[in-house]
């Protein structure tokens, strides 16, 4: 039986794999997404071509066209690439596989799981396996997802192990469950789901684990043209943006505003490729898509007055209030900065983002992330959190009152 600490023999080698697997699945989910809409909106169909009928395939010019009047894609070449993007993992294909590219014309090109052909290695069989399972508890009445505890904490949306594999057996899922066992290492091994903490790997017992892949999130095809990678930064007081303030793929930064009124600059990176370093003169963070920048200094000050402990927090009568925000990130974020540990706190939040539209402040102490109750946790808990959580999140902040 594997118990506590066995994530942490584990933890680099599964991180990275999993980061992979990740990859793969956002780009089988949106395909398959992809194909579904194409679907209801007749655009693929069977076709006629020299005598000849084509059974549920697309006209790659058509496709492109529905792409931009969709907004799915600004412009034509935009649409190749992320066609191309399919084409080369597998998802789609040329109906006489005669063209290896994605070309802005009158070719028929289609999905391979409208034809059988899709290439079912084992990541991509388990990914499907998880979805399946994920959409069959989704769409059937049973209390099998609910708000429990685990170690004093409440956790919402739990799976309990045990129960989890009584389902798989009772729905033929599984026969054994021995092999339900195993089939659950294999979910959590593929980021598909986790234990409520991390500390545990799968096993047949009283344990919580969570749905980590939210199957159900509409995936924006511009996605597939930047890699989702979700490391956080090593350096325990490196700024961690969670918002890139435009899109332009140029250098951005967004304003910082300590209780003193100083103006620092914090650099904004993309969600999808982040990476930091620091140097004996500050800290910095700089991300290999904008490679052709230069570092910029970032702020390496708290804008913390001091820093108080979880108990201050929760101590009744104490000098906080308890706010509640719902966010919702757009295309590059949701527009603040985590810092700190124990509990963490609001270093930076972009005044046009989608955090200060919901009232997010600066020095504010992070309480909870979607129900789980992080003020034991450092920032790089919390943002992991936050990155490989729904793009709606629900965070409980404390805020100081004023005197």
């Amino acid at each position: 039986m594997v118990l506590e600490g066995e994530m942490d023999g584990i933890g680099n080698t599964m991180q990275k794999k999993a980061a992979e697997l990740e990859r793969l699945a956002e780009v089988l989910v949106t395909g398959e997404q992809l194909r579904l809409r194409l679907h209801e909106a007749k655009v693929i169909k069977d076709r006629r071509h020299h005598l000849r009928t084509y059974p549920n395939c697309f006209v790659a010019k058509e496709l492109i066209d529905w792409l931009i009047e969709h907004k799915e894609a600004s412009d034509r070449d935009t649409a190749i690439k992320i066609m191309q993007k399919l084409l080369d993992q597998s998802i789609i294909h040329h109906v006489c596989d005669e063209h290896r590219e994605f070309k802005d014309m009158k070719l028929f090109y289609r999905f391979r799981k409208d034809d059988g052909t899709f290439p079912l290695d084992s990541e991509a069989k388990v990914f499907m396996r998880g979805q399946r399972i994920y959409e069959k508890l989704m769409n059937t009445e049973n209390n099998l997802i609910q708000t429990r505890g685990e170690e004093g904490v409440s956790f919402e949306r739990t799976l309990v192990a045990s129960e989890f594999i009584d389902w798989l057996l009772q729905e033929g899922e599984m026969p054994t469950r021995e092999e339900a066992e195993q089939l659950g290492r294999r979910l959590l091994e593929h980021g598909i789901i986790q234990h409520v903490t991390n500390k545990h790997h799968f096993v047949d017992g009283p344990l919580l684990y969570q749905f980590r892949m939210n199957f159900r999130r509409r995936r924006r095809l511009l996605e597939l043209l930047h890699e989702r990678g979700r490391s956080i930064p090593e350096s325990h007081d490196s700024p961690f943006c969670l918002r890139k303030q435009n899109s332009d793929g140029g250098n951005t930064s967004f304003l910082s505003v300590s209780p003193t009124k100083e103006i620092k600059v914090v650099v904004g990176v993309r969600r999808s490729s982040m990476s930091s370093s620091c140097g004996s003169s500050g800290y910095y963070s700089s991300s290999p898509t904008l490679s052709s920048s230069p570092p910029v200094l970032c702020n390496p000050k708290s804008v913390l007055k001091r820093q108080v402990t979880p108990e201050e927090l929760q101590t009744p009568g104490g000098p906080f209030i308890k706010k509640t925000f719902t966010i919702v990130g757009d295309a590059v974020g949701w527009g603040f900065v985590v810092r700190g540990s124990k509990p963490c706190h609001i270093q930076a939040v972009d005044p046009g983002g989608p955090a200060a539209a919901a009232g997010m402040k600066v020095c504010q102490f992070v309480v909870s992330v979607n129900g789980l109750n992080v003020l034991c946790h450092d920032y790089r808990t919390v943002s992991n959190l936050i990155l490989n959580g729904p793009r709606t999140i629900v965070m409980e902040v404390m805020e100081e009152v004023d005197d």
